[in-house]
């Protein structure tokens, strides 16, 4: 079933003198939620409900996304890849998040939750993603896709995203099958109302998706690929029906080890297009692990 409403009160906690906002459901080993572009905590409201009962659930809104601060002086260089990597660090730290790690992920926070893990190899239980990131070519995007993402890494960018709001009025609907309520789009727009640099957030994200570049976010990504091809860590692969991923991604990421995969409908939000398919492919494999 999916429900607009979000069920949990987020706590707030002080990181390099910023508030960060998260959820934090239910006991035991942490279970860590991880949102991407242009999304929010609120992306898992209707997916945590299946996992809790598996350990304790923390779902954070990324640092200028979400209900969490902005960044003071944002600019062309703000909310770059090692900047939201420094706030999530400092946030996971400060929650005593250490071991026994359980990371479910999509979009930017699979690159987030894969680096933190290729970081941390012997505080990883578990790895869950759907719709990950990986570096690409220009050549195996379709022609719609490639003149947006061009015309947001060039000069364009900034009338679109930030004054336009075109990730949130275009590129989210256009990835999710079904029509979003009112509440949802609500909840989603809530945090960019303000034209300018509040959304920046959303304009550096789409600017670092590396297309045949050799960028250092390209890097890591082929590192935390690297690592994963090897790493014996279990995995559960979220397949998504009508997904993002190129097959040439699609074929790396079913070579890995210790992988379970499972298809769920979906384009790139397979948790609002269906959340029950995804809750409980989680669910079957949180217990499987156990």
């Amino acid at each position: 079933m999916i429900n607009a409403a979000f069920p949990y009160e987020k706590k707030r906690i002080q990181v390099f003198g910023l508030e960060m906002a998260y959820v934090d459901e239910g006991s035991g080993d942490p279970i860590v939620f991880l949102h991407g572009n242009p999304t929010s905590s609120y992306l898992w409201r209707n997916i945590i409900p299946y996992a809790q009962k598996f350990g304790r659930c923390i779902a954070p809104d990324l640092i200028g996304m979400g209900d969490s601060a902005k960044l003071p002086d944002s600019g062309p260089d703000s909310y770059s890849f090692f900047e939201h990597r420094k706030y999530l660090d400092e946030l996971l730290d400060k929650l005593g998040i250490h071991k026994n790690i359980i990371f479910v992920v999509q979009d930017w926070g699979s690159v987030l939750g894969f680096d933190w893990a290729r970081r941390h190899p012997d505080a990883v239980d578990g790895i869950v993603y759907t719709e990950a990131l990986f570096p690409g070519s220009w050549s195996e995007m379709s022609e719609q896709g490639r003149k947006i993402f061009q015309a947001l890494q060039s000069s364009e960018g900034e009338k679109m995203i930030l004054e336009q709001n075109s990730f949130l009025n275009v590129n989210l609907p256009v990835n999710i099958l079904r029509e979003l309520t009112e509440e949802e789009v609500e909840q989603y727009h809530r945090p960019f109302i303000e034209p300018g640099e509040s959304r920046r957030p959303m304009l550096s994200w789409a600017r670092q998706l590396p297309f045949d570049s050799d960028s250092a976010v390209a890097e890591i990504m082929t590192d935390n690929g690297k690592w994963l091809a090897q790493s014996p860590v279990p995995k559960l692969f979220l397949h998504t029906e009508q997904g993002r991923t190129t097959q040439s991604q699609l074929d790396f990421c079913r070579s890995w080890p210790e992988q379970t995969e499972v298809t769920v409908p979906g384009i790139h939000y397979p948790m609002e297009d269906a959340p029950d398919e995804v809750g409980k492919a989680l669910a079957e494999w949180l217990k499987n692990l156990a």
